[in-house]
């Protein structure tokens, strides 16, 4: 590993070069590279809002077809109770979107991605808290990316740092908060294609009351299932393609609200002043406080926003939010809330009974293209975390499709699409309404909320080290909020409230089921190590033959050998000419750049040609096809050996060579802010025989010769079963619940895309 010190003694700083004996060290230290979006410029920042448009907002922006219907659902039994409502919107859209995730939560993003997920990913980079046991004391290199002189705010998130590492209950819970976010965001987008389709077909009873309430629900069908068709396309076209709709459905609701604010009653103005919602529960008591869960149906979507930031940025995100949604969506609720005054009984259809006549056929086909656009914000984002929580090891390995060669982050699981779709459908064909839909929903959104809000104070605690005032104030505020709005919708739980629940509850318990026998086979694996120092006895002993070709074994660990390579040799006692260990290690941060990708060392004797290697990628990457990846690892590994036979020139000569290796980046893959740093490679190139570059050369050209003969890709096929004194819980989730979702959706193979006449498995059994 090469660290960069400074002399204090001169002028100018000097660099030189440490090593030091620790692979998983090295495999933890990466440059700190700036994520999607980070410096673009302002062409491209309209270009993304413009996009973000039609991705993100179409779920907030298509809320008041069904929100006033939601929220008076008995009907209105006072007109100033209007005043009292509207203003309760307006405020919650200014709280909660504007201020809390546009201008707050916004900023928490991983190196610009976003979700529960990132936010538990930028925890763990500053404290020890992800359950698998890969972090050791080499981490602090990658926790704290600079240091900072003693103050309060540093000792604080010492102390908080130290209590988290120290407390395996508060690692279970953050854990556990992070799933129950993602969990939800999942249900967010599930409902979400229901709700909205739902309440935007329904309009057509205005024209044609013939039409049955089954009739609606066989109209909304196809609907849904073009939506989930169209997934496969990728957001950047869904995007050029909605954005333009979901444009001109945010003109006409402003139009159509200021047109209702002339008409019928400018005075609803004065719902911006917030005393006329304690006039409101002041006047309703218990009946305000239910209504509540109707009202939170106003900021729908807002998760997705944060979720989707991998797909845009920031300053796009505000742009749109600022200067197209909130103005627009505004206006919609006060025009609203301004005929409702003049028509109170017509509340349960709110909003296609204030569309002007001419305008409302046109209205009507636009509300049902952005229906279908409000499903696609909540798909992206939960596309979007589904995807860090597979690199993270929190869910079955399903296959993520990046959906755009221009901006990271948009992806698409097929598999995952499919059973969302067909949840959507048997929800809106069991439900029939949006009434009971929309007690669901609710939910599933402060929840979210909530759990963002109890992560955010982590964050600006551990990592940000805000002022304690500031963290408090941000703290008290919005979960005060999302608390009374979260105890108003549970009111609602058994008119529909339970889905998201069951919904969650299914979930979390495959992902913690996944993630424990996760963890578990990891340690059992951390037990059963082959010592490096014992590769040469064990291929002596076993009489291991040398085949021609490249050979690549993979496995979870990043020290060690494998137990599984003790199978392989004793059942067919031989490896190829060129053997790597290879591990893949997804790192607590979205992007790795390609010249710190692989990290490199050399297992035993050198005339053994065995290697280990350590493979980097953050958790917004996929890895590469396997002929890419193969070609890459081949041009890494011989800069590698002549690197090492440079510093293998330069050790004094009672310094051990054999099996000690010492792992390293290749001198040329080392980044100190924008300079790529190649140390004193001449001056050492001096201390190197004629017959020590031949033999250099030697061993490159020999690996481009195996290379030619064949890559073949060797894998564990673990059997994990609970031990034989496991309790009777832990054999259901190990031998039946884990076996289940191994067998239907884990194929590692292919996830890595490993073509099958390149494939060999090797069969262990793993007893936990």
């Amino acid at each position: 590993m090469y660290v960069e010190v400074e002399n204090p003694s001169n002028i100018e700083t000097t660099k030189r070069l440490e090593r030091q004996d620790s692979l998983f060290g090295d495999a933890e230290k990466v440059s700190n590279i700036t994520g999607h979006g980070s410096k673009e410029n302002w062409t491209q920042v309209l270009h993304l809002a413009f996009l973000s448009i039609g991705i993100i907002y179409g779920d907030v922006g298509t809320s008041p077809l069904y929100v006033y219907s939601s929220t008076f659902p008995n009907g209105i039994k006072n007109k100033d109770d209007l005043l009292g409502v509207l203003s309760l919107i307006l405020y919650t859209l200014i709280l909660i979107p504007m201020i809390k995730y546009v201008f707050i939560v916004l900023y928490a993003d991983d190196n610009g991605d976003g979700g529960t997920f990132a936010l538990y990913s930028l925890i763990s980079r500053y404290a020890k808290i992800r359950l698998i046991p890969n972090q050791q004391v080499e981490d602090s290199m990658v926790s704290n990316y600079s240091i900072e002189s003693p103050s309060l705010p540093l000792r604080r998130a010492q102390w908080l740092k130290d209590k988290f590492e120290s407390s395996k209950a508060a690692k279970i819970g953050l854990f556990t908060i992070t799933i129950l976010g993602t969990s939800m965001v999942m249900g967010d987008g599930t409902l979400t294609p229901a709700i909205s389709v739902l309440s935007a077909v329904s309009g057509i009873r205005e024209k044609v009351p013939s039409l049955t309430e089954t009739q609606v629900v066989w109209i909304s069908v196809p609907i849904l299932f073009m939506l989930f068709s169209v997934q496969r396309f990728g957001t950047d076209k869904v995007g050029y393609s909605f954005a333009p709709i979901i444009s001109v459905w945010f003109v006409l609701i402003a139009g159509i609200g200021m047109y209702n604010i002339m008409v019928y009653e400018i005075g609803i103005l004065r719902a911006f002043n917030p005393m006329h919602i304690l006039y409101y529960f002041r006047r309703n008591g218990k009946e305000a406080w239910v209504s509540l869960g109707g009202a939170i149906l106003c900021v729908t979507g807002t998760e997705g926003m944060y979720a989707d930031l991998g797909h845009f940025n920031i300053r796009a995100i505000q742009i749109s939010f600022t200067a197209v949604l909130f103005p627009s969506v505004a206006l919609c609720y006060i025009g609203q809330a301004a005929y409702l005054r003049t028509f109170p009984e017509n509340v349960t259809d709110t909003f296609y009974r204030s569309i002007p006549a001419p305008l409302f056929w046109p209205t009507f086909i636009i509300a049902i293209f952005s229906a279908i656009i409000a499903s696609q914000a909540m798909l992206s984002g939960a596309f979007s975390i589904l995807s860090k929580a597979l690199s993270l090891g929190c869910f079955p390995k399903v296959r993520v499709i990046h959906t755009s060669k221009h901006h990271e982050g948009q992806v698409y699981i097929p598999e995952v699409n499919f059973l969302m779709g067909l949840a959507s459908i048997i929800i809106t064909i069991t439900f029939r309404t949006t009434t009971e839909i929309g007690n669901a929903y609710g939910i599933c959104v402060v929840t979210v909320f909530s759990i963002t809000t109890h992560l955010m104070t982590v964050v600006m605690l551990l990592v940000w080290k805000k002022n304690i005032i500031f963290i408090l104030l941000f703290y008290v505020v919005f979960s005060s909020i999302e608390w009374i709005y979260l105890s108003s919708i549970l009111s609602k739980f058994i008119q529909g409230g339970y889905l998201p629940f069951c919904f969650a509850l299914v979930l979390m318990a495959l992902m913690v089921t996944w993630h424990y026998v996760h963890v578990m086979k990891y340690w059992y694996e951390l037990d059963h190590i082959v010592p490096i120092d014992d590769v040469t006895i064990l291929l002596e002993k076993h009489n291991v033959r040398r085949i021609p070709g490249v050979g690549l074994l993979y496995s979870e660990l990043v020290q060690g050998i494998p137990p599984v390579f003790l199978q392989l040799v004793q059942k067919i006692p031989s490896v190829h000419s060129v053997f790597l260990f290879m591990s893949i290690k997804h790192l607590p941060i979205p992007h790795v750049v390609p010249a710190e990708r692989f990290l490199f060392r050399q297992v035993g004797p050198r005339e053994h040609r065995m290697f280990r290697c350590v493979a980097r990628y953050g958790y917004s990457e996929t890895v590469e096809d396997s002929g890419e990846f193969a070609r890459f690892l081949a041009d890494r590994l011989k800069i590698f050996i002549e690197d090492e036979s440079v510093f293998a020139a330069d050790k004094p000569e009672n310094e051990d060579t054999e099996g000690q290796t010492r792992p390293r980046q290749s001198a040329r893959s080392v980044v100190h802010s924008e300079e790529v740093i190649e140390p004193q490679m001449s001056s050492h190139v001096g201390n190197i025989s004629t017959y020590s570059l031949q033999t250099i050369e030697e061993e490159k050209q020999l690996i481009d010769v195996e290379m030619e003969r064949g890559v073949v890709y060797l894998m564990g096929s673990a059997n994990v079963i609970a031990g034989p004194k496991s309790s009777a819980v832990k054999k259901v989730v190990v031998n039946y619940v884990y076996a289940f979702l191994r067998r239907n959706l884990a194929e590692g193979h292919k996830v890595l895309a490993i073509p099958n006449d390149q494939l060999l498995k090797v069969g262990i059994t793993y007893e936990i």
